[in-house]
């Protein structure tokens, strides 16, 4: 119970939240995914045979060209040719089917963690004292609601799979890589590092950029809260400044028009 409070207050209190991941944040947010760990397995699962697949049919590919390469011509080499075709066209069929398996999994466990992580967010808020919602902005805590829990639930059906298919697929080609031509492989990695690490200091860019649309958001979130409840609009109409005010939100939905393409940008750069 008490790691999931730590985890709730951090959505709860986004704004505050700390840059990196401190230690036993896996723990928490392991609590609220073991009830779906079954299906998060069999998630898994198919996530790694899709990146086996992934690896397997470049590999057929190159064997088809071989062996055409290796008889001179397409007819002579037209048995093993049809029956590489019939294997390639086989992982394609094995490929659509564990994909639509594999997202039928994925939007049973995050539909069901955002409502887990919405209804455990919403009973803490409504257990904290009165003197958290004087400091506590409604709009921001609306914003975290919404728009944070999504990105909670991303890690784990998203992020996760990405990060599981990608080692798959970099330990397999290696393999098949040496298997080949092992001194072409060490160049490759040799070579690697020019890539990485541009691409790693890409990746903290983006993530401040998200970090920075999210804070944007949730202070427009903010605004609208408090500018369409009838005290805020009583306020606005006795004091005379809706320009002012259409203004002064202008500036959000503009920060992120920018977040938004500097971070697009980024990945395209990366």
């Amino acid at each position: 119970m008490e790691r999931k409070n730590g985890m709730l207050r951090a959505v709860a209190q986004g704004a505050d939240a700390p840059r990196s991941v401190k230690k036993g944040t896996v723990p928490r947010i392991w609590a609220f995914a073991r009830p779906y760990r079954g299906w998060l397995l069999a998630f898994l699962l198919l996530t790694v045979v899709t990146a086996t697949i992934g690896v397997l049919t470049p590999i057929l590919a190159g064997q088809v060209v071989d062996a055409i390469v290796a008889r001179g011509t397409v007819s002579a080499a037209a048995g093993t040719v049809i029956g590489l075709a019939a294997g390639i066209a086989a992982l394609a069929v094995l490929e659509a089917v564990v994909g639509l398996a594999s997202r039928w999994f994925s939007s049973r466990i995050g539909e069901g963690l955002i409502v887990d992580l919405r209804r455990a967010v919403f009973e803490h808020v409504q257990r904290m004292p009165v003197a958290f919602f004087t400091r506590t902005r409604t709009g921001a805590l609306v914003s975290r609601l919404n728009n944070d829990v999504i990105g909670a639930q991303s890690a784990i059906t998203t992020t996760l799979a990405a990060v599981l298919s990608n080692a798959i697929q970099l330990t397999l080609a290696l393999a098949v890589m040496i298997s080949l031509a092992w001194q072409v492989t060490v160049l490759a990695l040799l070579l690697l590092p020019i890539f990485v690490l541009p691409a790693r200091r890409m990746g903290r860019t983006i993530a401040d950029l998200r970090r920075e649309s999210a804070d944007l958001n949730a202070g427009m979130s903010t605004q609208m809260t408090e500018r369409f409840s009838a005290p805020g609009a009583t306020l606005v109409k006795l004091f005379g400044r809706p320009d002012e005010e259409a203004a002064d939100f202008g500036a959000a939905p503009r920060g992120c028009a920018t977040s938004g393409c500097a971070r697009r940008w980024s990945r395209g750069c990366s």
